[in-house]
C-alpha cells in the first residue's frame, strides 16, 4: 500500500547530506585503495538494505489488522456468513465490498485456522487458533514497522564477502527481496560485504535511480523512507486521515457525484455526475449535467466519530448535512450520515479525460450528423455499418440510418469505471455499436473511441447538413445521380477483377441508396455517400453489406478524378499497402 504524499524537499536534502557524511566514515577500502567499498553487517547502510528488502505485511490489514506480517495464500475467511477463499491480493477486495455494502452493520470477519503467516524477515509460522494470532497482533505496534516500501531493488544484484584481512571469500547473486533479507540476516555483526555497482532502484512512482557506490545507495534509501504514505496503519480503509489532509484533497481537483442517498431514498439518478469544485476560501460550486452552476459553502471539523464535512446550499438541499467522512481512498471519498444518508465522490482531475469536458462532447455530438468511418469489435471490422449515420438528439435519443432504414436507441456521455470520458450507446437491434466507448480523440470534424488492448474501436466523421454547403460534394453527387454507371476498372493490387462486374448497372439515387441491376432487373441495393473528411479530402463511401464480389467494393474510397461521365477511385488495401482502383463510367 504505497500512496503518494508530498515530499518535504528541504528535510529530504538535509537528511541525504547527513547520511552521506556518516556513511563516508564507515567505508573501508579493499586491497590498498581499490574502487571496491565494503560495509559491515551492523552498519547503518546494511540496516537500510534490510529494511528495504523486508516483506511488507500491510496489504492484508483488512484480515489480520497487523502490518508486520502477512497471511500466506490460500486461506479461508468467513464474512457476514459467507466463506471466501483468498487466493490473491485481488480477492481481498471481495471482503471490502461486503463490508461496504451495508454501512450500518458491524463488519465481522473470522479466519478459518490453521493459517501460515510470513514475518518481515520471511520467516514462516503456522498459527493454530485465534488466540495465538491475537498475541502476535498485539506485538505489532501500529505505524512502527521499519520496512521501507517507497523504493525497491531491481534484481539481480551481486554481493561479495570478505574476511577480516579484507580478502574476498565468496560471491552470491541475489534475485529477490527474500534472498537479500536472508543473506544479511545470516551475517555476523563484523562481517564485511560489498556490492557490485552500479545497481538500479525503483521508486514508488516508477522512477528508476541508478547508484554507483555505498554513499549514493544509503542516501537514496534513507531519503525514500518519507517519500510516500506506506499506509501501515492497522486498518484497511485509511480512516485515520487528518482534517488537513482532507482539506488539501478536496481542493486538489473537482469531484464527481457517483452515488447519493438521502433519508433512505436513492437520489443517484438525479445527481449522477454533478461536478463539485471545492475552493480554499470555503466555497463550493456544483455544475449539473446541463451546465448550470449552483453555489454553496463547505467546512471540515473534528467530531467524536472523526472528520466531518459540512455542506450547505440554498438549492441542493439533499447535500445539506454534516457528513461523516468514512473513507478516503485513491480518487474516492465516502460520506455518511444518519438515516442511511450517503454520498460517494470520485476525483475528476484534468488529465483523467485528456482535458475534455463531458459537456463539450455532448454539444459536439448534437450539433451535426456523424458518419461511421470504422467500427471494430474484438479486432473484427464491421463493414456493413460503413457510412451509416448517427444523429444524437436531445433527451438521450440517437438514431442510426443508412438513408432508408432507421433504428432508434439511447445515448449518454459520462465517465466509465476507469473514470475516462465515454459515450454509452444502446440499440435494441444493432448490437455492434452497443458499447460504453471511451473517448480517445476529439476534434470538431472527427471522434475516435477505443478500448485499450481489446481491439474495440469506433471512428466517426462529422457531416453537417449532409455537406450541402460544399460545392464539390454537391457537384459530384449531381453527376452520379444522372443515369446508370458501369465498372470500367476494378483492380486489387496487380490483379484485374473488372470482368466480374461486366453487364451490371449501378444506379445512384437520393437517400444515399445505390441499386444494382442486370438488364433492368434489380438484384442488390447498397449505400453510397460523398463527403469531405477532416483532412479536407473528398471521399466516396460504398457499402453493399455482403461477403461476395460486391462486398469487395465496400470501402471509403479516395476520389482521384471526376468528370461528367467518369469517376476514378482509389484505396490503400489492408496491411500490405497495395492500391486498389475502382473506376465508374456512365452508361451510354
Amino acid at each position: 500500500m504505497k500512496k503518494i504524499i508530498k515530499n518535504l524537499m528541504c528535510l529530504g536534502l538535509f537528511s541525504m547530506a547527513l547520511i552521506f557524511n556518516s556513511c563516508q566514515e564507515e567505508f573501508e577500502e579493499v586491497n590498498g585503495g581499490s574502487d571496491q567499498e565494503t560495509i559491515t553487517a551492523s552498519s547503518t547502510t546494511a540496516s537500510l538494505i534490510k529494511n528495504t528488502s523486508t516483506k511488507d505485511g500491510s496489504f492484508d490489514n483488512i484480515v489480520d489488522g497487523a502490518s508486520c506480517f502477512a497471511i500466506n495464500f490460500p486461506y479461508t475467511v468467513e464474512v457476514a456468513g459467507i466463506q471466501i477463499t483468498i487466493d490473491s491480493i485481488e480477492d481481498l477486495h471481495l471482503i471490502e465490498e461486503i463490508f461496504d455494502e451495508f454501512d450500518d452493520d458491524e463488519d465481522i470477519l473470522e479466519i478459518i485456522f490453521p493459517v501460515t503467516i510470513t514475518l518481515g524477515d520471511f520467516t514462516e509460522i503456522t498459527i493454530e487458533n485465534k488466540e495465538a494470532l491475537r498475541e502476535l497482533i498485539a506485538e505489532c505496534t501500529e505505524g512502527d514497522d521499519d520496512d521501507i516500501e517507497c523504493i525497491d531493488f531491481v534484481y539481480p544484484i551481486t554481493l561479495f564477502t570478505f574476511d577480516v584481512n579484507e580478502q574476498q571469500t565468496g560471491s552470491v547473486t541475489i534475485n529477490s527481496d527474500k534472498e537479500l533479507r536472508r543473506f544479511f540476516e545470516g551475517l555476523e555483526d563484523d562481517d564485511l560485504v560489498s556490492i557490485d555497482f552500479p545497481i538500479t532502484l525503483k521508486k514508488f512512482d516508477g522512477t528508476e535511480v541508478m547508484v554507483s557506490n555505498n554513499a549514493e545507495l544509503a542516501a537514496a534509501l534513507d531519503a525514500a523512507k518519507d517519500e510516500c504514505d506506506e499506509d501501515d496503519d492497522n486498518d484497511y480503509n485509511d480512516d485515520d486521515f487528518s482534517e488537513e489532509r482532507l482539506d488539501a484533497y478536496l481542493v486538489e481537483c473537482p469531484w464527481l457525484v457517483r452515488e447519493l442517498k438521502r433519508d433512505g431514498t436513492d437520489q443517484t439518478n438525479q445527481y449522477f455526475e454533478y461536478l463539485m469544485n471545492f475552493t480554499e476560501d470555503g466555497a463550493v460550486t456544483v455544475r449539473d449535467r446541463e451546465g448550470n452552476m449552483l453555489t454553496g459553502e463547505w467546512e471540515t471539523s473534528i467530531s467524536d466519530h472523526g472528520v466531518v464535512l459540512d455542506l450547505e446550499f440554498e438549492v441542493l438541499v439533499d447535500f445539506n448535512l454534516q457528513w461523516l467522512v468514512y473513507e478516503v481512498g485513491e480518487g474516492r471519498i465516502k460520506l455518511f450520515g444518519d438515516d442511511n444518508n450517503k454520498i460517494i465522490l470520485k476525483q475528476y482531475c484534468e488529465n483523467d479525460t485528456n482535458g475534455e469536458d463531458p459537456n463539450t462532447l455532448r454539444e459536439i455530438l448534437k450539433e451535426c450528423e456523424w458518419i461511421i468511418k470504422r467500427v471494430k469489435n474484438e479486432g473484427v471490422e464491421i463493414d456493413r455499418l460503413l457510412g451509416y449515420e448517427f444523429k444524437f438528439m436531445a433527451e438521450g435519443v440517437v438514431t442510426l440510418s443508412n438513408g432508408i432504414m432507421v433504428s432508434e436507441g439511447t445515448w449518454e456521455v459520462g465517465l466509465n469505471a476507469e473514470m475516462k470520458l465515454a459515450l454509452l450507446i444502446s440499440f435494441g437491434d444493432e448490437q455492434a455499436v452497443n458499447f460504453n466507448w471511451p473517448l480517445r480523440e476529439l476534434t470538431n470534424e472527427r471522434l475516435k473511441f477505443e478500448v485499450d488492448g481489446t481491439d474495440y474501436e469506433l471512428v466517426l466523421q462529422r457531416v453537417c447538413d449532409d455537406n450541402a454547403g460544399d460545392a464539390d460534394v454537391s457537384e459530384i453527387r449531381n453527376i452520379m445521380l444522372g443515369g446508370q454507371w458501369n465498372v470500367a476498372l476494378y483492380s486489387e493490387g496487380a490483379v484485374d477483377m473488372t470482368a466480374a462486374y461486366n453487364g451490371v448497372d449501378f444506379s445512384f439515387s437520393n437517400m444515399h441508396q445505390v441499386e444494382l441491376s442486370v438488364n433492368d432487373d434489380p438484384f442488390l441495393t447498397g449505400l453510397w455517400r460523398v463527403i469531405r473528411n477532416k483532412d479536407q479530402e473528398l471521399k466516396f463511401y460504398l457499402n453493399f453489406d455482403e461477403d461476395g464480389i460486391y462486398g469487395d467494393l465496400t470501402d471509403d474510397w479516395d476520389i482521384i478524378e471526376v468528370s461528367s461521365d467518369r469517376i476514378e477511385l482509389m484505396s490503400v488495401s489492408g496491411g500490405d499497402g497495395s492500391e486498389d482502383f475502382l473506376v465508374f463510367e456512365k452508361r451510354v
